[in-house]
């Protein structure tokens, strides 16, 4: 079929063109729209609908966002039906609180939106140096979420608003010390235990399985010894490293550059200035700010007479405690290490030796001496030229990157029985690996995405041998890879795992004779009732296990303190078996101040969130929200 597609290209183009254009002549692109329009009502909030297409674009929006967060994420994992019924929960929400907001009238005003986005990180980063936004990239950070300035205003204001309506019941909520102490105090609690264990590993050194035993254990568990589809491949990798590979920067271009950038190569220049300060609050009563700079007024003028004795003046009448006692000296400094300010006024000073005019700031006035300059030294062509070389590389290869993309993808396909000439063209290497559907847990890099895999397994590629279309796994970087070998899954032969067989049955008789000598004593003591020797008595906790297994605390602490004291027996597994004997609830051991306080506080948070639970179930009980798809088994209940 895709011998036949791509060796008729144009006939198909043409059979396709001929099949599209009547539909349109006849149903109109009105009839398209329609189609796209409806679909189902899949839940109701408020009488306003919510139809299948604008869950599956919910969905898929969600599933792009995650994926672009994590690349390596198996997209699968985003198909199943928990994560699409997620995704409806989230829009019936987003319709709840919405709805509950316009019954509030809560509005968010210009101000308060615009304090919001001033506190939001992402923005926060495209201040200027002179602190205005700077608009273009502020475009360019909304327009890369498919939005205009004003629609993602627009839906930031939404979000403020709908906030508030569940903001006030959880931040309302309190968490009562006594009630947290008595939760914590129950969770916590100490026990007083008598502990009787039956290891398996006691069991298992006198174990000799027949051949007879394993065969019937490898039928009964043969599930566990299914080996998984494999592939070997080989595969080539196009990213910015490959295309630098390939640069070559011509010597022109290289002199060329450093003489654009010899200055930013440089560094920043600095200045020492000596400065006096008179104090003077930004919120002080205007008359005291005009005495403020009167004073300073007058400094100035004593300065200007005698610049030689400046630092005299400064120890006698600076107001800057940190400065004043060595002349009002401020040592040497860059320009964006100061308040900008005093910034222009000591970069602003043409030698050494001149004195500014007064300066007002936050702080009050300021007669300001320049002292000294400390220029940059602008290192050599030479110096430079590997650094130089380096940047102008990574420079040209994000250019030439999309190109080079392009050429990478159309090679691949056009010549799809090979990746060589893909490599020899530009300059790439085919390396090999094994792998399988499922990357190992903690597995990163190309092979560990789980789209390139998807495309690997494919029946075109497993079957036809057929490189596999250019995937994107990760920024700037694209792979392709061709099946050499492929190995379906199958079950492993007894000879395979014959090692494996006999330790699992071995584990598993072990544990079955543990479990029946623990049982077998248990009944024993408690016919003996409390005249039964077992180990010596200790104290356990949450916090306090004495490594004994956690079935066994939990069992423990979970024994009736009514019917203490009492003698149980617990089945630990492939560990073995235990019985406990719980003797007594001990006293309980005081938590230090700071944990207490910790746990009140955790106590808090989750009381609010059950209330800002039962408050989000009333709203949707008041706003008539119905679901018209079930819910997937096992979906917890909202």
């Amino acid at each position: 079929m895709f011998d036949f597609v791509r060796q008729h290209t144009k006939i198909m183009m043409g059979l396709l063109f001929l099949l599209i254009i009547p539909s349109f002549v006849f149903f109109g692109l009105e009839g398209y729209t329609r189609m796209n329009e409806g679909g189902h009502v899949v839940a109701r909030v408020a009488g306003s609908e919510i139809k299948q297409i604008e869950w599956d674009n919910a969905h898929r929006n969600e599933v792009q966002r995650m994926l672009a967060q994590s690349p390596n994420l198996d997209p699968r994992l985003l198909d199943s039906p928990e994560a699409k019924y997620a995704t409806l929960e989230r829009l019936v929400r987003d319709r709840v609180l919405a709805a509950a907001a316009d019954d509030a009238k809560l509005v968010t005003t210009d101000g308060r939106l615009a304090r919001a986005l001033q506190e939001d990180p992402a923005i926060a980063s495209l201040r200027k140096p002179d602190g205005s936004l700077d608009v273009e990239r502020y475009r360019l950070l909304v327009g890369a979420q498919g939005m205009t300035p004003e629609m993602f205003e627009a839906n930031a204001r939404r979000q403020i608003s709908t906030r508030q309506v569940m903001a006030g019941v959880g931040e309302s909520a309190i968490g009562v010390a006594a009630a947290a102490d008595a939760t914590f105090g129950a969770f916590l609690q100490r026990r007083e235990v008598q502990v009787a264990q039956f290891a398996a590993s006691d069991f298992s050194a006198g174990l000799k399985p027949t051949e007879a035993e394993l065969e019937a254990w490898y039928k009964d568990h043969v599930a566990q010894f299914q080996a998984p589809e494999q592939a070997k491949i080989e595969y080539v990798v196009l990213d910015l490293d490959a295309v630098k590979k390939n640069t070559v920067v011509n010597e022109d271009d290289l002199k060329t550059f450093y003489e654009q950038n010899n200055a930013q190569l440089a560094g920043k220049e600095e200045r020492r200035a000596s400065h006096i300060l008179v104090n003077a609050s930004r919120n002080a009563p205007a008359e005291e700010r005009a005495k403020a700079k009167a004073r300073a007024e007058q400094l100035l003028a004593e300065v200007r007479k005698n610049p030689a004795g400046f630092a005299d003046v400064a120890r006698k009448n600076s107001e800057d405690s940190g400065s004043a006692a060595s002349g009002g000296d401020l040592d040497f400094m860059a320009r964006s290490a100061i308040d900008k300010p005093i910034a222009d006024a000591i970069f602003g000073l043409s030698k050494k030796g001149d004195i500014s005019d007064v300066v007002e700031s936050d702080f009050g006035y300021h007669v300001i001496q320049l002292t000294d300059i400390r220029a940059p030294k602008v290192p050599s062509f030479a110096e430079m030229r590997t650094q130089l070389e380096a940047d102008l590389k990574s420079q040209q290869a994000q250019r030439q990157f999309a190109e080079t993309a392009e050429a990478f993808t159309n090679t691949v396909y056009e010549q799809s029985d090979s990746l060589k000439p893909v490599a020899d063209k530009l300059k790439l290497q085919i390396r090999t690996a094994t792998v399988s559907p499922v990357p190992p847990a903690g597995a990163t890099g190309p092979l560990a995405n789980a789209r390139l895999l998807e495309a690997v397994f494919s029946s075109d590629a497993t079957q036809q041998k057929r490189n596999t279309e250019a995937v994107e796994t990760g920024t700037n970087q694209l792979v392709s890879a061709r099946v050499v070998e492929y190995s379906p899954a199958r079950t492993q032969a007894l000879a395979e795992v014959h090692e494996q067989v006999k330790a699992r049955w071995t584990a598993q008789r072990a544990a079955e004779l543990a479990k029946q000598k623990g049982e077998a004593q248990l009944a024993e003591w408690k016919t003996q009732g409390e005249k039964a020797k077992l180990p010596a008595a200790v104290t356990i906790a949450r916090d306090d296990t004495h490594q004994f297994p956690a079935k066994l605390i939990d069992a423990a602490l979970r024994a009736d303190p009514a019917a203490l004291p009492a003698l149980l027996g617990v089945d630990l597994g492939d560990q073995g078996y235990a019985v406990v004997r719980v003797d007594k609830i001990a006293p309980s051991r005081p938590l230090p101040a700071e944990a207490a306080e910790q746990v009140r506080q955790q106590y808090a948070q989750t009381w609010g969130a059950a209330e800002t639970m039962a408050y989000y179930n009333l709203l949707k009980e008041r706003l008539k929200v119905r679901m018209d798809v079930a819910a997937p088994a096992g979906t917890p209940a909202q």
